[in-house]
C-alpha cells in the first residue's frame, strides 16, 4: 500500500487547513519544492499536491510552484485544485504531473471528465471530497446533491479508473480516516481508492492496509507528518 505525504499549497506555501477552512491555516515552509525533496529522500514513491487557491479560484493558481515540485524529484506527482477544463490537464501533464485529479469538474463537467479519461486513461483521477456523504465542490465550499458513491459509479461508467476519496470532517483533524464510508466507496464501486483525511497514527495506517483487499491501493497523510505524529519511515514499514 502506498503511504503518499500531501503538499497543500496556498499563496506559494506549504500550508494544512483543517476541514478546508481558510481561517485554520497553518504554514509549514516558504519552500515546497524542498518538503517534496525531503519527502522523497525519506523514501516516499508518490506525492500529492493540492493547489487550494486553484480549488477556491476555479483555475491552477500555482503552476510555476507545481512546476518546481515535478522538477525536484524523481517520484510521481499528483495534483488536484481548481482544474476544471481540458487545457489545465494538458498544461499539468505537460510539466510533468503524473496524474491529475478531477473533483467538481466530475459534477458540473462530466463531458469534460469524459474527453479528459478518453486522450489520457489512467492519468485521470476521481477526486471526491465528501461531506456527510454528499460530495462537496469549489474548493469544498458547496456541497452537491451527489453522494460519493453514486458519483463514482457515474465516473466508472465513462472509464475513470481510481478515486481519491476524502472526509472533508475528517481532514486536518487528526481524529482519523472515515475507514467505513472508505471501504464502502471501494467495495461497491470496484474502483482503486485512495483513501484521505484525518490519519494521526501507525494504527490509522494499519486499518486502512486492512482494506487492500477491497481496494483500498494508497493513503494520503498530511498534518500527522508535519506535525510529527506519524514518522514516514515508520508508516511506509508498516503498509509495506
Amino acid at each position: 500500500m502506498l503511504v503518499i505525504p500531501a503538499i497543500d499549497l496556498r499563496e506559494g506555501r506549504c500550508v494544512r487547513l483543517v476541514e478546508g477552512r481558510l481561517d485554520r491555516e497553518t504554514i509549514y515552509s516558504e519552500n515546497p519544492a524542498e518538503i517534496a525533496e525531503n519527502w522523497q529522500r525519506l523514501g516516499a514513491r508518490y506525492l500529492h499536491v493540492v493547489d487550494l487557491d486553484g480549488a477556491f479560484a476555479g483555475q491552477p493558481k500555482n503552476m510555476d510552484v507545481i512546476k518546481g515540485i515535478v522538477s525536484s524529484v524523481d517520484i510521481p506527482v499528483q495534483v488536484g485544485g481548481g482544474i476544471r477544463d481540458l487545457k489545465a490537464v494538458e498544461t499539468l501533464l505537460n510539466l510533468g504531473v503524473h496524474r491529475v485529479i478531477l473533483g467538481t469538474a466530475a459534477i458540473t463537467q462530466p463531458e469534460m471528465v469524459r474527453r479528459a479519461v478518453e486522450q489520457f486513461g489512467d492519468k485521470i483521477v476521481l477526486g471526491i471530497d465528501a461531506r456527510d456523504g454528499r460530495a462537496a465542490v469549489q474548493g469544498w465550499a458547496v456541497e452537491s446533491a451527489v453522494s460519493a458513491v453514486d458519483l463514482a459509479l457515474q465516473m466508472k461508467e465513462i472509464g475513470v479508473q481510481r478515486v481519491v476519496f476524502t472526509d472533508i470532517r475528517r481532514d486536518g483533524t487528526l481524529k482519523g480516516p472515515n475507514l467505513e464510508a472508505t471501504g464502502e466507496l471501494a467495495r461497491v464501486t470496484g474502483l482503486k481508492v485512495i483513501a484521505s483525511g484525518g490519519v494521526s497514527s501507525l494504527d490509522d495506517i494499519c486499518r486502512v492496509k486492512e482494506m487492500e483487499k477491497d481496494g483500498v491501493e494508497g493513503v494520503i497523510v498530511g498534518k500527522a507528518l508535519y506535525s510529527g505524529k506519524v514518522d514516514l519511515k515508520e508508516a511506509l514499514a508498516v503498509a509495506g
